[in-house]
């Protein structure tokens, strides 16, 4: 079977086909640190994590950077009504972000760059922009000049002279900076320092970096010229997007990311989601209302990563009733594996996802022809309800009429398979003994845990960090990772 994936550059599906075998190197755009992640959020992230999963299991070596944007005039904003700074909004935003994306089961990132930890590549690459006549300076700021680049707009499928006609001279009235700059759709690059904001020493004199340079600074800087995989929002490809290619791509004459793919909007009872609407839901709001993580991460999977949504009460609830089911599936073995005769039923380790115990079967093939076709998540679900069904069905039997039809080694591997499977789509359930089996961990036995995981980070297993981090979280100790290397933790 070949993976095929959805191109926004060429608006077709298309064999994956990595620059170097095996291996695939993903950025992801991640969120301006100001508030707390909002519920559209969440899908984009569950989603990427999803994929990232799956390209794991399908065997590549993933290296995943996902970027805080950590400068901006949003952060300056609330740090100025606070009466607070950028760096301190910043860092509770980060921890806040953390926080969430750990209860929604995703994965961390295996790195987190930020904007102001890359200043000196930054201005690295507007000084390359200018120096081959892609950007000029003016009156403190530092500007891209589009019309240099014949290719802007291929991401987008945008042509200058239709926005311009579509603009009939909006565009001047309506942005601040059009003194400075040559043509209208040339865009900032570098921003002259204003008074009471943080600002970086540069040749252009005192200021600080414009979004869109930030990415493909970060890019470059982790992953190199070019990658396997850029992904975002759909909001993000016009003008985000097809900025980083036109200022990446002018320096290195290389294409910045072979794949791009983008997640479909998420809208509230058939609205856009604003607080102006009073329709705005973050991410703790709605797990602290009782709402189980993994129902919100059923709910993103079951429809295609592309396609917009529609979050209403009537959907979400079918996803709490189709969550009900995979978790009698996925809990199957804690309930029935003593009764049925599994020596390991009682092991610490019992319940872990284990690729290796999974045979090949109908249901593993037909998960990975549905993830196959452009990660149709909707798809690898419905092998999961089947799995989960008929565990079920066995479950009830046991309970009535004392045994199973099928034999023990047959259900251990469904179960091992539904399992596995549901760890590649993140979705998993432990019985709520263990959910507060933390209590019986004593501080050092957590803190020598999350020692080894430094280790084992360090020495780049992550595998073996991510597999301490997933032990700790199941016995609800709920780690945070901040800047310095340090690790805080809590009992959730």
């Amino acid at each position: 079977m070949t993976l095929t994936l959805y191109n926004s550059l060429t608006r077709h599906k298309e064999p994956f086909e990595p620059l170097e075998a095996g291996k695939v190197r993903m950025y992801c755009c991640g969120v301006t640190v100001y508030n707390y992640c909002h519920i559209g959020h969440a899908r984009s992230y569950i989603v990427w994590d999803t994929i990232r999963r799956y390209l794991a299991w399908r065997g590549y070596d993933v290296r995943y950077i996902q970027n805080f944007t950590d400068i901006d005039d949003k952060i300056l904003k609330r740090a100025k009504e606070e009466g607070s700074t950028m760096e301190a909004v910043s860092e509770r935003y980060i921890d806040a972000y953390f926080e969430d994306m750990r209860r929604l089961n995703i994965l961390d990132a295996d790195e987190y760059p930020r904007a102001t930890h890359t200043i000196d590549g930054i201005k690295r690459l507007i000084h390359e922009l200018e120096s081959k006549g892609y950007a000029y300076a003016s009156d403190g700021d530092v500007y891209y000049s589009v019309r240099h680049f014949d290719q802007y707009g291929k991401l987008s499928g945008r042509k200058l002279e239709d926005m311009q006609a579509g603009a009939s001279g909006r565009v001047d009235n309506a942005d601040p900076d059009a003194p400075k700059k040559r043509d209208p759709f040339d865009f900032a690059l570098w921003k002259g320092a204003r008074p009471g904001e943080p600002a970086w020493e540069s040749p252009w004199g005192q200021g600080r970096p414009g979004w869109h340079i930030e990415c493909s600074a970060m890019v470059r800087d982790r992953l190199g010229d070019s990658i396997d995989i850029h992904v975002g929002g759909a909001d993000l490809v016009f003008p985000h997007h097809e900025n980083e290619i036109a200022q990446s791509e002018a320096v290195t004459g290389h294409p910045l990311a072979r794949y791009w793919l983008h997640n479909g909007m998420l809208n509230i009872d058939g609205e856009k989601m604003s607080k102006s609407l009073g329709n705005f839901t973050t991410i703790r709001d709605l797990l602290d209302s009782g709402v189980d993580p993994m129902v919100l991460r059923l709910f993103f999977l079951q429809a295609h990563y592309r396609k917009p949504m529609d979050f209403t009460e009537e959907s979400f609830q079918s996803a709490r009733n189709s969550w009900d089911t995979l978790r009698e599936g996925l809990l199957f073995g804690y309930e029935y594996g003593a009764a049925l005769g599994w020596s390991d039923a009682q092991s610490a380790n019992f319940g872990q996802p284990d690729p290796a115990q999974v045979p090949s079967s109908d249901a593993v093939s037909r998960f990975q022809t549905a993830m196959d076709d452009d990660f149709n998540t909707a798809g690898a679900v419905a092998v999961l309800f089947e799995l989960a069904k008929e565990l079920r069905r066995e479950g009830n039997l046991i309970t009535h009429q004392g045994q199973a039809e099928a034999n023990a080694q047959t259900l251990r591997e469904i179960w091992n398979t539904l399992l596995v499977l549901g760890d590649v789509l993140g979705l998993m359930a432990k019985p709520e003994s263990a959910d507060s089996a933390g209590e019986g961990l004593s501080d050092e036995a957590i803190e020598a845990l999350i020692q080894q995981r430094a280790e084992a980070r360090k020495a780049k297993n992550f595998a073996e960090g991510d597999r301490i981090r997933d032990e700790l979280q199941a016995q609800g100790i709920v780690l945070l990772d901040q800047a310095g290397g340090v690790t805080r933790w809590h009992r959730a």
